[in-house]
């Protein structure tokens, strides 16, 4: 199973980005995908996904009504899938977790976690709060096949967040490469922009997207880690895993 997360960065930039992201995609081949950030309403997704084979979507504007907010979280599989629970914190921050069973051939339902957690780096409390959510849907809803979680975090390996999930799974990157990387970083320069924006630095990088499980982990890589056509594809770079 290929497994794969990537935040889009919704509509911003070189408007040729989305189709760019497409062609990877479908050299790719994911079966699971997570996408953040996706435009909503609009056609991005159907522009992401044509020709992937992800053909089953839902959309975090199907679940919930986030106030203000024109783009989100997005599950889209090769297999149908549907929504076995939400788990909503409102208020300052804001942030849901996403339960999906992917009906597998062959294999049984496949359980999927998604969170939308929130970026400030002060939110480091709400993040860690949100991992015990999602250790607590897992143990709810958990089938015979390994659990994979997987998103944008916003938490480096060495945060609170990412310390308490990794009790419980095995970080699909760190297990194949002793490579930082980092999904986050001022090496691409559209990200280089964001975190001066959003941050106020100009040396910053971090890895913050992640696919997680206890399925073995055959391969991990980056998605846009180098520009297509001279066009970076996102802020962020997506992961990539194959999982047996």
């Amino acid at each position: 199973m290929r497994v794969l997360t990537m935040n889009v960065q919704h509509d911003q930039g070189d408007p040729r980005r989305t189709a760019l992201i497409n062609a990877e995609l479908r050299r790719a081949s994911p079966d699971i995908a997570t996408f953040q950030e996706v435009c909503h309403p609009g056609t991005q997704l159907a522009e992401l996904t044509a020709g992937t084979g992800l053909i089953h979507t839902t959309s975090q504007h199907e679940l919930i009504a986030p106030v203000g907010v024109g783009h989100g979280t997005v599950v889209a599989t090769r297999w149908p899938h549907r929504v076995v629970d939400v788990e909503e914190h409102r208020g300052d921050p804001h942030w849901w977790t996403v339960a999906v069973a992917v009906d597998v051939p062959d294999g049984g339902e496949q359980l999927l976690i998604v969170p939308t957690t929130p970026w400030r780096p002060e939110h480091e409390q709400a993040r860690l709060q949100q991992a015990h959510d999602i250790t607590a849907l897992d143990a709810r809803h958990h089938t015979a096949s390994p659990t994979v979680v997987a998103g944008d975090f916003n938490a480096a390996p060495d945060s609170p967040t990412m310390s308490y999930l990794l009790r419980y799974y095995e970080d699909a990157w760190s297990a194949t490469t002793d490579a930082p990387g980092y999904t986050w970083t001022v090496d691409n320069p559209v990200a280089a922009a964001e975190i001066l924006r959003l941050l106020g630095e100009t040396e910053h990088r971090r890895r913050i997207d992640y696919i997680l499980t206890l399925a073995p982990i055959s391969a991990a890589r980056l998605i846009g880690a180098t520009p297509v056509e001279n066009i970076w594809l996102s802020d962020h770079y997506g992961v990539l895993a194959d999982l047996r």
